[in-house]
């Protein structure tokens, strides 16, 4: 990877484990629906003006943004609402690698490979130390949403597989923009029958610069310039080179929220977050060093 590109990665990389200290100063002033009502809001318009429809289903656009947008962030802003640390969601929200093995293994076929099971094992010890321990002010409700947030994303990334499947080449960027539009008004719906009219009244009427500040940090930064980014790099890279890098998304989430936010965790859920970190490392690139080996006995 070229040095520009190492500085972009970085970038991405940054950008995305700040996100989730942005998601917990806006939900200070903000309700979780509502904060991802004005998220998609911020970064759909006017840009979708800009990009072009993605050569992809209606229908299956809707369910792309059903998922990996309403659900997904719904559930995530609810569980950190709810009692979930911003440090603890970066490390959580990675265990979508496995959520998205297993939608794919029922819905397209595809296959186990050794390292994805000895990856699963190890992350589901993990999660379950994380999820029994209640040090650090984790609540299990606010895992358990967390963990529903994941399997969202999850879904959703197969989703986005099948509906690109036999369409011709296309900005990634207009997915992201165009799916987080049909995210709008099921967000702006449940919130104003779930969280009240009064909310968005009193919310209106004297905004929190806290809550804008933090809303335009996840619609142009976390969204646009990250995914933008992403794209940029998956375009000139296999995606094994570039996929492992969001796994120094939790490092930086996670070592940020306790300098910022003065989050800790306790000595078992450091341990959980070992174990998951080890068992998504082998998830992604486990598949390498086990090619390695018949190289090695054919070739002596």
């Amino acid at each position: 990877m070229q040095r520009q590109d190492l500085v972009i990665s970085l970038i991405v990389i940054i950008v995305w484990g700040l996100n989730f200290i942005a998601i917990k100063v806006g939900l200070q002033d903000m309700p979780p629906l509502m904060l991802g009502t004005m998220r998609f809001l911020f970064a759909t318009f006017p840009v979708l003006f800009f990009l072009p429809r993605p050569p992809v289903a209606w229908s299956w656009l809707i369910i792309l943004g059903l998922t990996i947008n309403v659900g997904q962030f719904s559930f995530l802003f609810w569980g950190m609402q709810a009692g979930m640390p911003a440090g603890l969601a970066s490390l959580v929200m990675q265990s979508q690698a496995f959520f998205t093995l297993l939608v794919a293994v029922v819905w397209l076929g595809e296959k186990w490979q050794f390292n994805h099971v000895i990856g699963l094992i190890l992350s589901v010890c993990g999660m379950a130390i994380i999820g029994s321990e209640q040090g650090g002010n984790m609540t299990v409700i606010g895992f358990g949403l967390t963990l529903a947030a994941a399997a969202c994303w999850g879904t959703g990334n197969v989703i986005m597989r099948r509906a690109t499947i036999g369409v011709p080449p296309f900005s990634m960027l207009s997915l992201v923009v165009w799916a987080g539009a049909v995210a709008i008004i099921p967000l702006a719906l449940l919130s104003w029958f779930i969280e009240g009219q009064a909310v968005w009244a009193a919310v209106l009427r004297a905004p929190s610069w806290k809550s804008f500040g933090a809303v335009i940090y996840l619609a142009f930064f976390a969204t646009l310039i990250g995914y933008g980014l992403w794209a940029k790099l998956l375009s000139r890279y296999p995606a094994a080179v570039v996929a492992p890098l969001a796994l120094l998304v939790p490092i930086v989430g996670m070592s940020s929220s306790s300098l910022v936010l003065g989050e800790h965790v306790s000595l078992w859920q450091a341990a959980g977050a070992v174990l998951i970190m080890v068992g998504l490392l082998i998830h992604v690139i486990g598949d390498r060093w086990l090619g390695r080996r018949p190289q090695k006995t054919n070739n002596p």
